[in-house]
């Protein structure tokens, strides 16, 4: 049997903020440094969310636990919970995160470059949730 680690042990959960609003908790689980690839296991407490992003060559969200949201630009998405699969097309402007009354945890794989633009408003997250 081989157990290939994804972290350094005893190394702490990052907590994220510069492009999330609310209490984010991330652990780096494949870095590629060419940057075609990177893969993050996220965790979001309630009402906690990304700021609005788009990634290159898109993203996939796979939810292991918990209730969330995901929207993009155009009004599409909706409810995510623990099993679903969520795929956002490349260069498609969306954000996610945790429902306000539950927490989120997700694996997100992220393709190409990622491109940070403005924050959700308490607005668009209310919106989010219908």
């Amino acid at each position: 049997m081989k157990i290939a680690q994804v972290r350094e042990k005893n190394s702490p959960s990052e907590l994220r903020s510069d492009t999330f609003t609310g209490r984010v908790w991330g652990n780096r689980v494949l870095t590629d440094p060419a940057g075609a690839v990177n893969v993050n296991s996220v965790f979001f407490e309630p009402g906690a969310r990304t700021h609005w992003h788009r990634h290159a060559g898109g993203q996939v969200l796979y939810v292991t636990h918990g209730r969330g949201r995901v929207r993009s630009r155009d009004g599409s998405g909706g409810a995510m919970a623990a099993g679903d699969v969520v795929h956002i097309a490349p260069g498609e402007e969306h954000w996610h995160g945790a429902d306000d009354n539950s927490l989120v945890l997700h694996l997100a794989i992220s393709l190409g470059k990622t491109e940070w633009l403005g924050e959700v408003t308490a607005e668009e997250y209310r919106r989010g949730a219908g």
